[in-house]
C-alpha cells in the first residue's frame, strides 16, 4: 500500500509539474524608449543595460531607438511614437507651457546642466561675447536654443545677430570640425570623443560651458505622457526602478556597459564610450542627489530652472511649472 501510495503521489507530482512547464511564461510588457540623441556612450547605461537584462529583470521587454533632440522626442512620446523618452526639462516645460502638451517629466537625470558650446580654439573664439554673425548647428527643439538668448545676453551679445543652422545631431562635429559652422552645442560630456576626431583633423575643440555665466539648472530627464503615469502607474515604476539600477550599474561598471552598448554600435570606440559615461555620473550623482536622491529634484532649482526657461523662451510666467514634473514614482 505504501509503494501504490508513493507511486500515485510521485505520478500527481510528475503530472503537476508537466502542467506547470506547459504554462506560458508571464508576459512582459512592451516599452519603446527614445534617447534624445545619437548612441553615443552617453546613453550606454541604457543600451548596457538592454543587453544585460536589467529592464527584462524588472518586467519590461524594452527597445530602445536614437532620438532627434529634445524636441523630437516629446513630441514622439507625446504622440504615442514612444512610450517613454530621454529629454531636457526646458523641451518639456515649454511644450506643456504654450500649447498644453500633455507630457512630464518623472525622473530629473542631469541635476546639473552640460549645456555648453563647442568652437575650434582656431576660430579665436574664446567666449560667448561677440558671436554676432556667426553660424552655429542646430537641431529642431535642442534646449541649447532655448537658453541661449539669455547667456548671449549675460555676455553682452545680441542674440538676434547670429544665424542658427539646422542639421541632424550626427553631422554637427564633423561640420564644426571642417569649419562650415563657427559653433555646435553639446553637452559637455561630449568633450572627449568630439575633441579626439578634432585632434585627428589637426584641430582642437574649446568648449564654452553656460555654467560660466551662472547657469545652473536642470537638463537632461526622464519623460512619459499624463495618461501613462495615470493608467500605468506600476509600469511607471518599475521603468524607472530599471533605469535608476541601470545608472548605478553603469556608474560602478563603465567599461562593462560600454562594452555592451559597443557590441551594439561598433562605430562607437571603447574609450569614447567610457569617457562619456564617466562624465555623465558627475552631473548625475552628486551632492544634489546625496541630498534628495536620484531622479528627484529641489524646489529651489527646480523654479529655478523654470523662471530660466521662461524668460528664455519668453513663456507665461503664471505657468504652472508643476505640472510638468511628477517624480512621486521614483524610489526612495
Amino acid at each position: 500500500m505504501q509503494s501504490s501510495s508513493l507511486r500515485r503521489r510521485t505520478g500527481l507530482a510528475a503530472l503537476a509539474l508537466t502542467l506547470l512547464s506547459a504554462l506560458p511564461a508571464v508576459a512582459q510588457d512592451k516599452v519603446r524608449f527614445q534617447t534624445d540623441w545619437i548612441p553615443s556612450g552617453e546613453h550606454a547605461m541604457y543600451y548596457g543595460a538592454w543587453s544585460k537584462g536589467i529592464y527584462a529583470k524588472h518586467g519590461i521587454d524594452i527597445t530602445i531607438t536614437r532620438g532627434y533632440g529634445s524636441g523630437d522626442t516629446v513630441t514622439k512620446v507625446a504622440s504615442g511614437a514612444a512610450d517613454f523618452g530621454v529629454a531636457d526639462i526646458a523641451a518639456v516645460m515649454t511644450a506643456r507651457a504654450r500649447t498644453n502638451v500633455p507630457i512630464k517629466t518623472i525622473a530629473v537625470l542631469y541635476n546639473e546642466s552640460p549645456h555648453s558650446l563647442f568652437v575650434l580654439k582656431s576660430s579665436g573664439i574664446t567666449s560667448f561675447k561677440g558671436l554676432e554673425g556667426k553660424k552655429i548647428g542646430i537641431t529642431p527643439g535642442n534646449s541649447h536654443r532655448f537658453y541661449f538668448p539669455e547667456v548671449a545676453k549675460k555676455a553682452g551679445t545680441d542674440p538676434n545677430k547670429l544665424i542658427w543652422t539646422n542639421m541632424d545631431g550626427a553631422a554637427m562635429a564633423a561640420q564644426l570640425i571642417a569649419k562650415n559652422i563657427d559653433a555646435a552645442p553639446f553637452y559637455s560630456i561630449h568633450y572627449y570623443y568630439i575633441n579626439k576626431a578634432a585632434v585627428k583633423a589637426g584641430e582642437e575643440i574649446l568648449p564654452l560651458p553656460f555654467v560660466e555665466v551662472g547657469f545652473k539648472i536642470y537638463a537632461a530627464t526622464l519623460i512619459t505622457t499624463d495618461k501613462m503615469a495615470q493608467d500605468k502607474p506600476d509600469l511607471v515604476k518599475r521603468f524607472l526602478a530599471a533605469s535608476k539600477e541601470a545608472f548605478e550599474w553603469a556608474a560602478a561598471n563603465p567599461e562593462e556597459a560600454c562594452k555592451l552598448h559597443v557590441a551594439r554600435f561598433p562605430e562607437v570606440e571603447l574609450d569614447d564610450c567610457m569617457g562619456s559615461v564617466k562624465a555623465v555620473m558627475k552631473f548625475v550623482f552628486n551632492d544634489h542627489s546625496k541630498e534628495f536622491g536620484w531622479g528627484k529634484e529641489s524646489p529651489e532649482r527646480l523654479k529655478f530652472s523654470w523662471e530660466t526657461i521662461a524668460t528664455a523662451n519668453e513663456l507665461k510666467s503664471d505657468f504652472d511649472y508643476k505640472t510638468a514634473i511628477d517624480t512621486s514614482k521614483v524610489a526612495k
